[in-house]
C-alpha cells in the first residue's frame, strides 16, 4: 500500500446497505450504527460528500431509521442489485460526480458488498479506508477476514476516530471543537 492520509477536501463516504430488514442480524449493531452516525455527521461538518447505497429495498427495506437521521443535507442514494456498488450500471458516474480519489467505506455485510466495493475500488485507483467499527456482517469471523483481507490487498483499515482525526488534521478549529463535543 503507498502511504496516503485522508484529507477532507479528497475524501467521500460511501456507506453501504444499512437497510432495515439486514441490519438487526448484523453482529454488535448497536456499535455499528453509532460510529457510522459519527462518521456520517463528521462528514456534515467537513464538507465531505456523502453516497449511500441501498441493495434491492423492495426485498430489503430502506435505510435503517436512525442513520437517515444522521445524513447530512445532500448525501446521494443509489440503488443496485449487483453486490460490489462498483459493478452496477451508473454507479461510476454517480460516483464520480465530485471528482475526489479517497474514499471512506463502511457499511453492511463486510465479507459481501463492503468487501467486494472496497476492492473494486482499489483496483480502479482509489485510495480505501475502510472504518473497521462501522462495518459488520451476521458472522464476527466473516467481518475479520474481510478486513484482513483488505488490508492485504491496499486499503487503510481504521477505526471512524482515526479516520475523523486524519481528516482534521489539527486541533482548535471550530470543526474539532464541534467534532469534539460529538466524542465526548
Amino acid at each position: 500500500m503507498k502511504p496516503f492520509l485522508l484529507k477532507a477536501d479528497q475524501a467521500q463516504f460511501l456507506l453501504i446497505d444499512m437497510q432495515q430488514k439486514l441490519f438487526p442480524a448484523i453482529h454488535n449493531g448497536e456499535n455499528l450504527l453509532k460510529q457510522a452516525c459519527f462518521l456520517l455527521s463528521s462528514c456534515r461538518i467537513l464538507n465531505v460528500p456523502v453516497k449511500f447505497t441501498e441493495h434491492y429495498p423492495k426485498g430489503l427495506g430502506g435505510t435503517v431509521g436512525e442513520i437517515l437521521e444522521c445524513m447530512p443535507e445532500g448525501a446521494s442514494r443509489f440503488e443496485k442489485i449487483h453486490f460490489s456498488c462498483w459493478a452496477e450500471p451508473g454507479f461510476n458516474a454517480f460516483f464520480h460526480k465530485e471528482g475526489r480519489h479517497q474514499v471512506i467505506v463502511a457499511g453492511i455485510e463486510a465479507h459481501i458488498c463492503v468487501f467486494s466495493t472496497a476492492m473494486q475500488l482499489l483496483d480502479v485507483g482509489y485510495e480505501v479506508v475502510v472504518a473497521s467499527d462501522a462495518v459488520g456482517s451476521r458472522n464476527p469471523e466473516h467481518r475479520s477476514i474481510c478486513l484482513e483481507t483488505l488490508r492485504q490487498a491496499g486499503a487503510a483499515v481504521l477505526p471512524a476516530e482515526s479516520i475523523v482525526y486524519q481528516m482534521l488534521e489539527r486541533a482548535g478549529t471550530p470543526a474539532f471543537k464541534e467534532i469534539l463535543a460529538a466524542i465526548r
